[in-house]
């Protein structure tokens, strides 16, 4: 006989209702806890990064750039007068002294001038010769004059003593003594105007030859400026060196002022290296440098510093102070590398990747095994290779250099 049990279907129930409970808070419990779970690390190969090691101890400071040597003494020969590129007797690379031939110009024009010049000068010349035969003609005139007034002077002067003489005795009447006293004081007096004129005449002939003298010498100078024009058609070096440029051909028409060859001394270089603006802040003149010549390294000290950014760069003139390898030429590129200052006691680490002085950057740190982990380093002063850790790793920490942009989501990375 069946025995009736209400109570089953409702202990059947409710033990549905704690099953499923458990069930879900288990389901959610594995959701958090596999939510909680770190992704797996990527696996990176060791081979393909670069790992360097935190040291301790001195620094050198460095900024380095690209550059080019280039003569010290640069000389450029600009065309005097309009002309015509005659004729070419020297190209780039001749040895040249003062003075040497280097191309000639025509100009029918210049050769002109400088005939008429000169024949103007001449002309002036020989009239200011015959002014001053002219002046010194009347001046002895009027010393010839000067001289016969003085002796009819002399002459009138003793014939009144001789008549003074005979009226005592009296040998002669009185109206005779006082005609041939008369006759002297006028002979005194025309004596007199007469050396006056002289005196005149004597000192006229400087003022009087003095303007054409002047004109002369205007005509002179403007002789020599058109035999200067003349002579300029044959263009000639100014300095010993190397002739390094001659940018005009043969029929070529140059004008005044156009530069039309360049002469260096390639004994005495000097190297322009180009810095980038944000790494040439700390530069000052006088700091040591070394310039890679790519046939050696030859020392020198900073001499200017350009003050203008061009293209992104700040030029730095170094001047050399040991001697040139062989091979070094003008416009050769090179390699310049100048030493800022030297730290002492820092600690620092081989530049990485990406990261600028004073910045804070992630880089993963290897710990005892092979996985590395992302740590926040700030950086302080930076060097060509090297850069200094002011915070976030320590003496002896080794850390990935290369680029791990890859895995930039990821905070852990395993290598193999």
């Amino acid at each position: 006989m069946d025995i009736a049990r209400p109570n089953v279907a409702k202990e059947k129930r409710r033990k549905r209702i704690i099953y499923a409970v458990i069930i879900g808070i288990v389901l959610i419990g594995i959701t958090v806890v596999l939510a909680r779970l770190e992704p797996a690390a990527p696996n990176v190969e060791r081979n393909l990064v670069w790992i360097g090691t935190v040291k301790r101890g001195p620094m050198v400071r460095q900024v380095r750039g690209l550059g080019t040597l280039v003569p010290e003494e640069i000389r450029w020969i600009a065309a005097r007068t309009q002309g015509r590129v005659d004729k070419i007797i020297l190209r780039p690379g001749a040895v040249v002294e003062p003075g040497t031939l280097i191309l000639e110009l025509t100009n029918p024009d210049v050769v002109s001038a400088a005939a008429n010049a000169k024949s103007q000068l001449l002309a002036a010349e020989a009239q200011l010769a015959n002014q001053r035969v002219q002046l010194e003609s009347q001046l002895l005139q009027a010393e010839s004059t000067a001289a016969q007034v003085r002796s009819n002077y002399e002459q009138a002067r003793l014939q009144a003593e001789v008549n003074d003489e005979l009226y005592k005795d009296g040998l002669v009447s009185a109206v005779q003594l006082k005609l041939s006293k008369v006759s002297a004081e006028e002979a005194a007096t025309r004596h007199e105007i007469e050396q006056k004129r002289f005196a005149f005449a004597k000192e006229s002939i400087k003022p009087q030859l003095a303007v054409q003298e002047a004109e002369v010498e205007r005509l002179a100078s403007l002789s020599r400026l058109r035999n200067d024009e003349l002579s300029a058609l044959q263009v000639r070096a100014t300095m010993s060196g190397v002739l390094s440029a001659l940018p005009v051909e043969v029929g070529a028409q140059v004008q005044p002022g156009q530069n039309i060859a360049r002469v260096a001394d390639p004994t005495k270089l000097k190297a322009e290296v180009r810095i980038a603006e944000t790494q040439a802040k700390d530069i000052a003149i006088g700091q040591s440098a070394s310039i890679d010549t790519r046939n050696g390294i030859v020392e020198g000290r900073v001499a200017r510093i350009d003050p203008a950014v061009q293209n992104g760069t700040v030029t730095v003139d170094v001047t050399l102070t040991s001697n040139l390898p062989k091979g070094a030429r003008p416009d050769l590129s090179v390699d310049g590398t100048i030493e800022l200052e030297r730290l002492d006691d820092v600690i620092f680490v081989e530049r990485p990747a990406f990261g600028q002085e004073r910045s804070t950057i992630s880089l993963f740190k290897l710990g005892e095994g092979n996985e590395a982990v992302r740590t926040s380093v700030k950086l302080g002063r930076s060097s060509v290779n090297t850069i200094e850790i002011l915070e976030g790793l320590q003496p002896g920490d080794r850390v990935i250099l290369s680029d791990m942009s890859p895995w930039e989501n990821n905070n852990r990375v395993k290598l193999n």
